[in-house]
């Protein structure tokens, strides 16, 4: 398994805490399935599916929050609901006001709840104590900040920071396509989005295009900056940059599935995945703050 999108936090190297900790913070918010009257359970639940919330390999953690979530629809509660109402206007005489319907959609919803499909979902967490890296893999910052707050109640006190580089990745990334040059060890892809800052907020995006460096540059003397940046690293990671310091569209590259070794279980093959991908992530996390003037200190 990859992660797709990388959500970057810091913590201090190396980090003490280890496993056995980890552990026993996490129990506290086991996953347990939802009964039939919650719309929505969350917890840490097993990566691997033996009881144990935690699974390391070569000194890498690696988490999975649950989530399971009651599919109980607006429209369907509101269809039932007037179904109700009619037939209370039939014997009442008079349809039900504003106060009376709204307790019984209430209680509408709470009689179909117990029938309402539920969904699960997982968002995995990687903490490296050795490079000290904690990465969640969700496309949005607002998901990834959902986990975080799960953790940090499970954690007492977890030395957690987002993390902060010296120079604006908008700004580094604009310059790179000013200069139509990448930095050692990357090189530009044919995806950007270029964004003006002023009240038109016009934007221009190019996808699978090649990016003539003219065209390019006309946009920036217009004022546009770029917020996106597709790019590959030392030819074994494609991925896209963005403004706000996240990774997304994560892809290994061919020639790091061709150096993968040989397994024979499930097992064997799920750590190898995961021995790759922590290692090469964490050489392209530290190009990429190389890149960007390395890392903000407080």
């Amino acid at each position: 398994m990859w992660f797709k999108n990388l959500q970057i936090y810091r913590l201090p190297a190396p980090w003490a805490f280890n496993p056995e900790q980890m552990e026993e913070a996490l129990q506290s918010q086991a996953f347990t399935p939802a009964s039939s009257n919650e719309l929505l359970r969350q917890g840490w639940d097993s990566p691997r599916g033996n009881g144990k919330l935690v699974h390391v390999v070569n000194k890498q953690m690696l988490m999975m929050l649950g989530t399971e979530k009651k599919l109980l629809p607006s429209s369907v509660i509101n269809q039932v609901a007037k179904a109700k109402a009619a037939e209370l206007e039939e014997q009442q005489g008079f349809p039900p006001g504003k106060k009376a319907m709204k307790e019984l959609k209430e209680r509408v919803a709470d009689e179909l709840l117990p029938r309402a499909f539920s969904i699960r979902s997982n968002v995995w967490v990687w903490i490296d104590p050795v490079n000290g890296w904690l990465v969640v893999d969700a496309a949005s910052p607002s998901k990834a900040d959902d986990v975080i707050k799960l953790l940090l109640k499970a954690v007492d006190r977890m030395p957690l920071e987002s993390l902060r580089v010296q120079r604006s990745p908008v700004a580094v990334m604009t310059g790179w396509l000013e200069a139509d040059e990448a930095p050692y060890g990357f090189t530009i892809d044919q995806d950007t989005e270029l964004r003006a800052t002023g009240e038109s907020r016009a934007a221009v995006r190019y996808v699978k295009h090649t990016l003539e460096p003219d065209d390019i540059r006309r946009h920036i003397a217009s004022g546009k900056q770029c917020t996106r940046l597709a790019m590959t690293w030392n030819d074994r990671i494609s991925f896209v940059l963005t403004e706000s310091l996240a990774i997304k569209g994560v892809k290994p590259l061919d020639v790091i599935k061709e150096g993968e070794a040989v397994t024979y279980s499930d097992d064997e093959r799920f750590d190898n995945d995961i021995t790759l991908m922590t290692g090469e992530l964490a050489k392209l996390l530290a190009d990429v703050v190389e890149a960007l003037g390395g890392e903000a200190k407080a």
